[in-house]
């Protein structure tokens, strides 16, 4: 177990939040909803407290025994603390709001297990940077970002110095925030998923070669849809917009 004054220990990756402004931040990122709060990797209560000061039902999952029950002597009755794997909690099945501050080496596998949850209408997460603004887009976006773009909308409002932790983790932290799309762009997960996946994995140089030998457009089709998208013909899979991703599967379903 770690020295450190904050007890952070580190096979369980925990790296706790204490600078005011970004917390803050995740408080007001979350009050963009009402209703019952999910918050994962709950820790000290760096964000439990205040955000219990909503009077929100709100849900902390902490897999730490002795940090749990801490918490839930120095919360109040609105506040549930459960002692449990974030990976493994049951998440809710009525609507509610997801906020966290993730162990960096869980955020893709916590992100893969809530893109398939169907209940929560926003998550509010800070995470490794390069991960934020990978899933936002920035920079030119994940195979992952793409194949979930048409149902989220992922937006980076800032990012956090590694010296905002306790202990101080190698890398800075970015806030990611992901908003469910009340209409989707495309209506076919499983179909348009796969095409991400062969894009992305496809050869060929730029789109222009890698589209025709997915076996989803031809040639001549590719050329054109390009054209209409105003995309240039050697850019990659990981510069297209949602929309244009969306557009891209219109023309080839």
């Amino acid at each position: 177990m770690s020295a450190h004054p904050y007890g952070g220990r580190h096979e369980l990756g925990q790296n706790f939040l204490t600078d005011p402004a970004t917390i803050a931040t995740l408080c007001a990122a979350a009050a963009r909803t009402t209703g019952p709060l999910l918050e994962l990797g709950a820790g000290d209560g760096a964000l439990t407290v205040p955000l219990s000061r909503s009077g929100r039902p709100i849900t902390a999952v902490e897999l730490d025994p002795r940090r749990a029950r801490h918490l839930a002597r120095r919360t109040p009755d609105n506040v549930r603390v459960v002692q449990d794997d974030l990976l493994r909690h049951r998440l809710p099945g009525f609507r509610h709001t997801v906020v966290g501050n993730l162990p960096f080496h869980l955020t893709t596998a916590a992100l893969r297990r809530l893109l398939r949850h169907p209940h929560w209408e926003l998550a509010v997460l800070l995470v490794q940077w390069e991960v934020a603004r990978r899933r936002a887009g920035i920079g030119g976006a994940s195979q992952l970002t793409a194949a979930w773009w048409p149902w989220y909308g992922f937006t980076v409002p800032a990012r956090v110095p590694a010296h905002a932790f306790r202990p101080r983790p190698a890398v800075d932290g970015g806030i990611l925030v992901i908003t469910r799309r009340t209409e989707p762009l495309v209506a076919e997960r499983d179909a348009y998923q796969e095409f991400v996946r062969r894009v992305f994995t496809g050869r060929g140089q730029g789109l222009a070669g890698i589209l025709p030998r997915t076996g989803y457009l031809g040639t001549r089709a590719t050329r054109r849809w390009l054209a209409d998208e105003g995309v240039r013909p050697a850019a990659l899979p990981r510069e297209l917009t949602a929309r244009q991703w969306a557009s891209l599967w219109d023309r080839v379903r």
